[in-house]
């Protein structure tokens, strides 16, 4: 939880997301229920030309299926968008560490505002880690920041001073200190915002 967000708030908005969100999406049944999700991010979220206004971001993860998430942006108690992805999304043949390349909503404004992001601007970095994997930094624009790591998930999050034209670069670590993941050297991961 950041920003001053409670995990009170955030259970809410996912909630309220959820409820205005699932009916005709990827969202239903026991995955529409927000209960069915573990909050690993909950965070401001900046708006933009063609979604003004700001909010919250609560990233939701759920058990069953595994690597199912969502994300929710939520504005004045009201769902300004939903976002989900699955383990299967990223291919069979992934590394230990997989940046979830459908969360760009929470490093990254408005392709329309390409070039004249408001700022400071709070972003965040999801995605999965194999166990063998102990640690994974983020260097994004003008900081970096040590992952969390959290039952298979990973969640790096920090705050934006400058409009930037690359994606965050990732790496991740193993128990020894070793690399064993650098996003340079992903063929999958963008390494440029569009």
């Amino acid at each position: 939880m950041l920003d001053g967000i409670t995990f009170a708030q955030a259970s809410d908005a996912l909630e309220q997301c959820l409820d205005q969100e699932h009916v005709g999406s990827a969202v239903s049944g026991d995955l529409a229920k927000a209960e069915s999700y573990r909050i690993i991010l909950a965070a401001k979220s900046t708006g933009v030309s063609n979604s003004p206004g700001d909010g919250i971001h609560v990233v939701g993860v759920a058990e069953r299926p595994e690597g199912f998430r969502v994300i929710c942006n939520v504005k004045e108690g009201v769902s300004a968008g939903i976002s989900t992805s699955t383990k299967d999304a990223h291919g069979p043949d992934t590394g230990p560490v997989v940046p979830d390349a459908n969360a760009g909503d929470l490093y990254q404004q408005s392709l329309i505002d390409k070039g004249r992001w408001k700022l400071p601007f709070r972003w965040g970095v999801i995605g999965m880690v194999d166990p063998s994997v102990a640690k994974v930094t983020v260097d994004y624009g003008d900081g970096s920041a040590t992952a969390a790591l959290d039952h298979g998930w990973f969640v790096a999050s920090g705050v934006l001073n400058r409009q930037v034209t690359k994606t965050p670069h990732i790496k991740g670590f193993d128990a020894a200190g070793k690399l064993v993941y650098d996003s340079d050297a992903d063929k999958t991961y963008d390494k440029t915002l569009p």
